[in-house]
């Protein structure tokens, strides 16, 4: 009886040795053995094929009407229309104050959005125009025309293009916190402080 029990005392631990190195593989590609793959394996359709799940059997599906995307909120206000221009220029407020880091990020986005055509001091002399390219001269941001329109106007003009649609609209180019830094900055001469 004493040697059966040493013997299976001795068989066992040599069996889980030998069990931990079969267990062990030197291919990094192979991950191991899944003993409940339930979420491990999961069937994957392609993006425009097929599916047995809707009954419309489409995959790629548009989101819900209304969805809008965390953090944006939709523009309010129609385009190429003079009063709805007008309107955005009574109800939008300009949440930034004029100071240097403003104006330094409102040049930056001006230089990259605006000068090309405009000009680099706004002065309707960019070179999109001195070049002959673009045929139209366009409206200079230093007059009091431009001046005297209020910042929801010009901030309207910027994100939905301008009425006579010479100029296209940049609302999907600039965000609306650097649409606001521009408008600050042209209204504030081009100077940075």
């Amino acid at each position: 009886m004493k040697k059966q029990y040493l013997s299976i005392t001795k068989i066992v631990p040599l069996a889980a040795l030998l069990l931990i190195f079969i267990s062990c593989k030197r291919d990094n590609n192979y991950t191991g053995h899944a003993y409940f793959p339930d979420m491990a394996y999961s069937n994957a359709f392609e993006t425009y094929g097929s599916s047995p799940v809707y009954s419309d059997s489409i995959h790629m599906m548009l989101p819900v009407e209304g969805t809008v995307p965390r953090g944006m909120i939709p523009y309010q206000y129609a385009a190429k229309s003079f009063d709805e221009q007008q309107r955005a220029g009574r109800e939008l407020v300009n949440p930034y104050e004029p100071n240097k880091e403003v104006l330094q990020r409102g040049k930056e986005q001006f230089d990259i959005y605006c000068a090309m055509c405009h000009g680099p001091q706004g002065n309707a002399n960019g070179h999109l125009f001195t070049s002959g390219l673009f045929p139209v001269q366009p409206t200079s941001l230093r007059t009091d025309y431009v001046q005297n329109k209020p910042d929801g106007e010009i901030f309207h003009v910027i994100t939905q293009g301008s009425i006579s649609g010479l100029m296209g609209s940049h609302g999907n180019q600039i965000k609306p916190e650097d649409r606001w830094k521009i408008v600050t900055y042209v209204k504030n001469g081009f100077q940075v402080k």
